[in-house]
C-alpha cells in the first residue's frame, strides 16, 4: 500500500523534484536526466517518485510549463505596457525579439535542442502537448484582440508561426552566427507585418 503524504509533505516533495528537474535540464538535458538522479537529488525513493509522477517526462515538461508561464507572464506585462492604438510594426517586432532573445538566455531552454523537445513530447499523452499548443494559441488570441490590426485574423495559424520560430532558434549552431540575429528580427518582423495589416 503506497504511503500517504500530507499535504505539507506533498507539497514539499513536489517542490524539491521540480528544483532537481530543473537544475538537471539545465546540467544534462532531457535524454540525460533520469529518475534515479532526480530522486538521489530529492532524497526520497525512486517509488515515491512515481506516486507523483508517471515518467521523467511529465515532470521535465511541468518545469518547462512553469519556465514558460514567467516567460508568458513578462510578456503580457511589456505588451500591457504598449499603446494598442498606436502599437506599430516595428515596436511590436522588437519586443517579440527581445523575448525570443531572453528565452534563449534560459540555462534551461539553452540546452535543448529540437531532438530533445521531440524526446519529450513524443514519451507525454498527445492531450498534454495539445492542451499547451492550445494555451499558447489563447494567449496570442488575447494579444490580436489588444491590437486593432489584428483582430479577426486566426490565432491558431499566428501561435503555429511563431512557435516554428522558437523551433527554428532550436538550431541556431547551424544558422551562420553572423546573421543569425539579424535573420532572426526578420521572421518575426515578417509575421508582425502579417499580423497588423
Amino acid at each position: 500500500m503506497p504511503k500517504s503524504f500530507t499535504p505539507q509533505e506533498r507539497s514539499y516533495i513536489v517542490q524539491r523534484l521540480q528544483k532537481e528537474a530543473a537544475a538537471c535540464l539545465a546540467q544534462y538535458g532531457v535524454r540525460h536526466t533520469t529518475v534515479d538522479e532526480l530522486v538521489r537529488r530529492a532524497g526520497i525513493p525512486k517509488g515515491t517518485f512515481y506516486l507523483f509522477y508517471r515518467s521523467k517526462e511529465q515532470l521535465l515538461f511541468e518545469v518547462l510549463l512553469q519556465l514558460h508561464e514567467q516567460m508568458q507572464a513578462q510578456m503580457q506585462t511589456a505588451l500591457a505596457s504598449l499603446d494598442p492604438a498606436t502599437v506599430g510594426p516595428d515596436e511590436l517586432a522588437d519586443l517579440l525579439f527581445q523575448f525570443f532573445m531572453q528565452a534563449q538566455q534560459q540555462p534551461i531552454l539553452r540546452l535543448l535542442n529540437s531532438d530533445e523537445v521531440e524526446l519529450l513530447a513524443r514519451k507525454l499523452p498527445p492531450e498534454v502537448v495539445a492542451n499547451h499548443v492550445q494555451d499558447d494559441s489563447e494567449l496570442v488570441a488575447v494579444l490580436m484582440q489588444q491590437l486593432p490590426g489584428a483582430r479577426g485574423k486566426d490565432a491558431q495559424v499566428f501561435s503555429a508561426a511563431l512557435h516554428q520560430i522558437y523551433f527554428a532558434t532550436l538550431h541556431k549552431e547551424e544558422i551562420d552566427a553572423t546573421h543569425y540575429e539579424a535573420a532572426l528580427r526578420l521572421l518575426i518582423r515578417g509575421v508582425v507585418l502579417q499580423l497588423l495589416q
